[in-house]
């Protein structure tokens, strides 16, 4: 019964991604992070709907004739470049598998679908749906998970995802972690006050999801991504206090297995996942010296390992348990250098639009944004530090968003009879309002692309 009610909600949804492919764009977003067909135990957690979904959106936004089909930005440029130099290194490695074929098709999709929104995410109000169903589909388990650990005296662990790319407890772990700040901003901009309180009851589920997952890399991830909204609060002091608060509290309900993974960040050389860890570092650091250009071939990290290997002895399979060694090894010089400046390019375009917004507005949803995709990418690159997540499809959306949110915002700001230049007289008021007290809530105004009255507190 479930798989036919789900497989009637998409269908029934397809027309619907026809004639309007942001549809489609949400739909896709759906499936992606939700994973609804794996909540499903037949036929339809067999088929590829978003694979589906994604055939009619495209043919539904091609019979609109369009003027462009992705959003010219230099980090568009570079994510074709990237897919490029995977599929030049697939050719030139020459060393086929049968799941070599599937990871690039997955990966052009991931490709595909970032550069899509770029072109159909064109209004706040976009942007803002967008990330209600990301933040929505991810909180989902969120909760979920949470509540079980909260249950159950928090002695349950997760350790496999929902599915797809979040299968892994690590890479679910950094999904849950790039969630919260998401979850934050719209619960907090969020004007029914139900609504609100239960959406901002998904943040400390999703925190302690995180913590279920014993995932040290999605504690790390988790550390920084706090320490960001720290530092971007109204109020810094205040901000730290709840921040230690927040940490003696998780300390307090953390289970002693978990404390006792985390200890072992310091003492690393006793434990043996850390020093495979630091084995495995060090082989892909020898494939991508001995295979500078093009590296080894996508996927293909774990048939040379042991080529590559420094002595150590080891059960199993190995991969490169970092973002960058694994791209690096696996597709060359060239397109680590391209993922490392889309990455930094992202955060230069979030820190620009905020100085600009803080310039021009007493309060501003721009700024708000700017501070929750700053958390959330910062989340990302620390914890893909220690994960194989070179082709997550979140951080390809994730730039993506951000190109939308850039021109978005640009625009609105270059609108001066909107938002006048506020200097003079006024620039010691905005001082006086942004260090205002801590009662403030982050997001201050609910509706995207509409003004904040001046002088709000």
């Amino acid at each position: 019964m479930r798989d036919l009610i789900f497989s009637i909600i998409v269908l029934g949804l397809l027309p619907v991604c026809y004639r309007r492919p942001f549809i489609g764009l949400l739909t896709f977003s759906w499936l992606a992070y939700m994973r609804p067909q794996d909540l499903c135990w037949g036929f339809a957690r067999q088929l590829r709907w978003s694979f589906l979904v994604a055939i009619v959106t495209v043919l539904g936004y091609w019979a609109l004739k369009p003027e462009s089909w992705f959003r010219r930005n230099f980090r568009s440029s570079l994510m074709m470049l990237l897919v490029a130099m995977v599929t030049l290194g697939i050719i030139v490695a020459n060393q086929w598998s049968p799941g070599q074929v599937d990871r690039w098709v997955e990966f052009v999709k991931i490709i595909g679908v970032a550069l899509f929104t770029t072109a159909i995410v064109r209004t706040a109000s976009q942007l803002r749906v967008v990330l209600w169903v990301i933040a929505l589909s991810l909180g989902f388990y969120g909760v979920k998970s949470g509540l079980t650990g909260v249950l159950t005296g928090m002695s349950a662990q997760v350790l496999v995802g929902p599915g797809g790319m979040l299968a892994d407890n690590n890479d679910f772990a950094l999904a849950m972690v790039m969630a919260i700040p998401m979850l934050l901003l719209i619960g907090l901009s969020e004007a029914n006050a139900k609504l609100r309180r239960g959406i901002l009851f998904a943040v400390p589920m999703t925190a302690i999801t995180v913590i279920m997952t014993h995932s040290r890399g999605g504690f790390l991830a988790l550390a920084a991504m706090f320490s960001v909204l720290v530092w971007r609060s109204k109020n810094r002091v205040a901000g730290i206090v709840i921040g230690v608060s927040c940490l003696v509290g998780a300390y307090a309900i953390a289970p002693a297995s978990y404390l006792d993974r985390l200890n072992t960040i310091q003492e690393y050389e006793e434990d043996g996942s850390a020093m495979g860890r630091l084995a495995a570092w060090r082989t892909a650091v020898n494939m991508a010296t001995d295979n500078p250009v093009l590296g080894v071939g996508l996927t293909m990290f774990i048939r040379n390992y042991r080529q590559y290997q420094t002595g150590e002895a080891f059960q199993g399979k190995r991969v490169a348990h970092n973002s960058y060694l694994q791209i690096w090894a696996e597709c060359g010089t060239i397109a680590l250098a391209t993922y490392l400046m889309m990455l930094l390019l992202t955060l230069v375009s979030l820190w620009r639009i905020r100085n600009r917004a803080r310039k021009r507005y007493f309060t501003s949803w721009i700024v708000n944004y700017a501070t929750m995709f700053e958390a959330t990418w910062v989340a990302f690159i620390v914890g893909s530090t220690f994960l194989n997540r070179a082709h997550f499809d979140l951080a390809y959306h994730w730039i993506a968003l951000v190109i939308a949110f850039e021109a978005i915002a640009e625009k609105e700001m270059a609108d001066t009879t909107a938002y006048p230049l506020r200097l003079g007289q006024h620039r010691s008021e905005l001082r006086s309002v942004q260090t205002s007290g801590f009662r403030r809530r982050l997001v201050s105004d609910p509706s995207p692309g509409r003004p904040a009255p001046q002088g709000s507190a």
